[in-house]
């Protein structure tokens, strides 16, 4: 069957899917995708895999996709994020019987895409992207998407994106941020380069930014007439964003907890979703939210859980009429709802800067330093600070990691080859060299090996003379003509 292209693929693989849930690291895994299918999602992806890793470790795979078929998760695709076009392929290649798709990341905007070499900071090498997508198109037996973020410059995102197109690219999601807008940075996303896009290529185009509830979605199409909608905060904060509801939030992580008994997956996903799901409750409950940190069990999970909802239970019972809800949400706490990231003032407000009580408890505390100067210090980093005083977390001190000749990931500081572990292990092995860096000794084994074998062949003629010998026989040579 030839490989569909273009509006056929999604209109008949991708069943003309409007309402899309993200790929997100650690959060996008089965489970969540089985709930958010649930609940109106149409098409999934697969949380960002690294290709290169995915491509080496068997148990990668199986964690991550191959022990993870399920005949409900469907239409799916699978995202990798990649520099290499061989390695990207090959991974791919590996994939691609478990999916409807492949995508390459070009939008992951975080520090570990930037010391990786993927992801948005791959936007400005466009020969590099040209020859990804057109060896991935000639290759795989399924279609190659690409998830970007966009330029400042309206005109330059569109040639960006006709570029993608011309190399292959099936599917194109924009994301109306470019790769400075993270974080507390993020701000709005413009649906005006999304819409420029849309009119500038004919392969389907999905929109990615400011989608919070159904109205947002359709507002989008509307505006930018894209094919689907993609979201992600939105989605974790209330899964049955495209159904246009608003559940109890102890109704989402319940049925989220029943599915993951069923779909295992790590407990830190587990913990997230639950951050995500009970936010606004988690601001009241701060003891409930130090214990779902500290949680160590499923179960364990489950009963904070089963506890924040006895909590809101009883709040609702003793709820005054016409009470409204309080810190300006729109609906109550126990109520999913979206949460719009604060700027970095209002981050420091909300942290409680004011040194008051709030400002311990809260999810940033501010932290003095012995010469009086304040630094924003996360929980995790104040814990450090506390087992050595003398810790600092200047990045301006931190060492600068030599990256590796052959993927772009740390070297070793010792390495012969200039390489990471992972790479100097597979030069060290076709070589028969070794690496004393990484204690890889594939020379200095084989060479041993060698003069084992050869002691051995020296060993084994005087075994035989003593053979003879015992028997009582002299050990004379034979004679010409005895067989």
């Amino acid at each position: 069957m030839p490989k569909l292209r273009g509006e056929a693929f999604w209109r008949e693989t991708l069943r003309s899917a409007h309402y899309v849930v993200a790929p997100m690291v650690d959060q996008s895994e089965l489970a969540w995708r089985l709930l958010s299918r649930r609940h109106g999602a149409q098409l999934c992806y697969t949380p960002m895999l690294h290709a290169q890793v995915f491509l080496r470790d068997a148990n990668y795979r199986r964690e991550n996709l191959y022990g993870e078929a399920c005949a409900e998760d469907r239409p799916l695709i699978v995202q990798f994020c990649a520099n290499d076009p061989e390695v990207f392929v090959q991974a791919a290649l590996l994939a691609q019987d478990y999916c409807d798709a492949i995508d390459l990341n070009l939008g992951c905007p975080q520090m570990i895409a930037k010391r990786g070499h993927y992801g948005a900071f791959l936007q400005e090498e466009w020969d590099l992207l040209q020859r990804m997508i057109l060896l991935a198109n000639e290759k795989l037996s399924v279609p190659i998407t690409c998830k970007i973020r966009v330029f400042p410059e309206i005109a330059k995102t569109v040639k960006y994106a006709q570029m993608l197109e011309r190399a292959g690219c099936q599917l194109l999601t924009v994301h109306g941020r470019t790769k400075e807008q993270k974080g507390p940075l993020a701000g709005v996303a413009s649906w005006e380069h999304i819409q420029a896009v849309r009119k500038a290529v004919t392969i389907p185009v999905f929109a990615n930014g400011n989608i919070q509830c159904l109205r947002d979605v359709e507002e989008c199409i509307q505006k930018t007439g894209v094919h689907g909608v993609m979201s992600a905060e939105g989605n974790l904060h209330n899964p049955a964003l495209f159904e246009g509801r608003n559940p109890l939030v102890w109704e989402m992580a319940e049925e989220y907890l029943e599915i993951v008994q069923q779909y295992p997956c790590p407990l830190s996903y587990v913990r997230a979703h639950l951050f995500k799901l009970w936010h606004h409750t988690l601001q009241v409950y701060q003891q409930l939210r130090e214990e779902l940190a500290k949680v160590k069990t499923l179960e364990g999970i489950v009963d904070v859980n089963r506890e924040l909802k006895l909590r809101c239970q009883e709040e609702i019972a003793n709820q005054k009429e016409g009470e409204k809800p309080k810190e300006g949400l729109p609906f109550f706490h126990w109520i999913c709802q979206p949460y719009i990231r604060p700027g970095p003032k209002e981050r420091c407000k909300e942290n409680g800067a004011s040194g008051t009580e709030k400002a311990v408890c809260g999810k940033r505390a501010l932290e003095e330093e012995e010469d009086g100067n304040f630094e924003l210090l996360s929980k995790n980093k104040q814990k450090k600070k506390l087992r050595n005083p003398n810790k600092s977390f200047d990045p301006s001190l931190k060492p600068k990691y030599a990256k590796c000749d052959q993927c772009g990931n740390p070297k070793g500081n010792k390495c012969v080859f200039n390489m990471c572990r992972g790479c100097c292990k597979k030069r060290a092995f076709r070589e028969t060299a070794d690496c004393p860096g990484h204690g890889l000794l594939f020379k200095t084994k084989y060479e041993k090996a060698l003069s084992w074998q050869s002691s051995q062949k020296v060993i084994q003629a005087p075994e035989i003379s003593r053979r003879d010998v015992d028997v009582g026989e002299p050990a004379v040579p034979k004679e010409a003509g005895d067989s």
